[in-house]
């Protein structure tokens, strides 16, 4: 019933809570076999000495009902670590908390927000969070995430305000979360590449990033053997940015000619020109056939982009075909923001071909960036990194554990 193992019950008595309540207290202690184990190595260890008063640790509610195991903790003398405490085998290294409950409350956050855990478990947020941070660190150390890479995604993404951003990396074949790091930097990718060690960085076959050019060099630095392709998501992104700069652009000469009315018409037509075919309402289609009559530079800055998002939707032979004439066609078309997006793809030619060939985006990352967003927003933003980091390896990395009592 308490959800403990390897441990002896010695008493279970109700006592009062000093609210009113009832708590139940469970009087407990290791068996022989693992007693006097340092609690970061797990080797039995002679004892150094007892502490003169006992211990508690909060375990799973009985019904309404608190629970604790109380039991009088002892410190050993490790040979590797020192004077450290003893393990128990009802709870992890330094928690307050039984195994079985920081399981509970880790697999509860992975489906609901941390405050509505906190509220449910009756304990304070941040306990949560160290939870979260424990219950992955010691899962992290049971298996190797980065073991059997081949194809990789890296991007970043915004955790808070003013430009903190995590660096991820995804493998495309799992779809799972297997590295992430402080800061978008190339300091932070060497890390990840010094994690994955030079061998298994030999064994990369296809990685996929943004157009971040020091993304790209510490990737032919590292994975040289590595086919790096440039995500179609973020050149298209550029062409989108490109069209409306063409419009905001236009629009400004209209209102410096005066002609107000003109200028707040083509304003107004921003969301019907971002917005690709199949997802415009009929009065957007019917906004971009009046361009097409009356404004032949905007209208064709649309199409300069929609020929860029279907080149991709092309790919292989066709799209390296379709993208040469693109480039020829931008560079010819006398809109200054789309002849230097042409000068752009031509200086990342060789990325683009290689997505065109391979396939390889990066929408398996953004499938993973999206709910660590929703975590961020739900979460209402995190006081650090590391708390981020860990709630997106317990959610995205494949770590968060079973209820206790049951195998998934």
């Amino acid at each position: 019933m308490l959800g403990v193992e390897h441990t002896v019950i010695e008493s279970v008595e109700l006592e009062p809570d000093g609210r009113g309540g009832e708590q139940l207290v469970a009087r407990v202690r290791p068996k022989a076999g693992v007693a006097s184990r340092c609690a970061r190595c797990g080797q039995r260890c002679p004892g150094y000495d007892t502490a003169s008063e006992p211990r508690r640790w909060r375990g799973l509610d009985l019904g309404t009902t608190p629970v604790y195991l109380q039991a009088t903790t002892q410190r050993v003398r490790c040979p590797e670590h020192g004077v450290v405490a003893a393990a128990v085998p009802w709870a992890r290294a330094g928690s307050r908390f039984t195994t079985a409950f920081e399981d509970t409350a880790a697999w509860l956050v992975c489906h609901a927000t941390l405050s509505v855990v906190a509220v449910l478990l009756r304990i304070a947020w941040r306990s949560v969070a160290a939870m979260v941070t424990r219950v992955v660190a010691e899962r992290a150390g049971q298996t190797d995430r980065l073991a059997g890479l081949r194809r990789i995604g890296i991007d970043e993404i915004s955790y808070r305000k003013g430009q903190r951003y995590l660096l991820v990396v995804v493998d495309h074949d799992t779809g799972r979360l297997v590295w992430a790091g402080k800061d978008r930097t190339a300091v932070t990718l060497r890390r990840f590449f010094d994690d994955l060690g030079v061998e298994r960085a030999g064994q990369l076959t296809h990685i996929s990033a943004d157009g971040a050019e020091w993304i790209h060099a510490v990737v032919s630095e590292r994975a040289p053997r590595a086919v790096l392709c440039l995500d179609a998501f973020h050149v298209v992104a550029w062409a989108t940015k490109a069209l409306d700069a063409v419009r905001r652009r236009l629009a400004a000469q209209l209102r410096a000619e005066s002609q107000h009315e003109a200028a707040a018409e083509l304003t107004n037509t921003r969301w019907a020109l971002l917005k690709n075919p199949p997802n415009q309402s009929g009065a957007q289609r019917s906004t971009v056939a009046g361009i097409a009559r009356t404004n032949k530079p905007l209208y064709t800055a649309y199409l300069l982009k929609e020929q860029l998002r279907a080149i991709f939707e092309t790919k292989g032979r066709t799209g390296r075909a379709l993208l040469a004439g693109w480039i020829s066609w931008a560079r010819r078309c006398r809109i200054p923001e789309f002849v230097t997006l042409a000068q752009t793809l031509t200086r990342y030619r060789t990325l683009i071909l290689n997505t065109l060939d391979h396939a390889l985006s990066n929408a398996r990352v953004e499938a993973t960036n999206t709910p660590l967003r929703l975590l961020t927003r739900r979460s209402y933003g995190f006081h650090s990194p590391e708390s981020l980091i860990a709630m997106a390896n317990l959610t995205r990395g494949g770590l968060c554990p079973p209820l206790p009592g049951r195998t998934a």
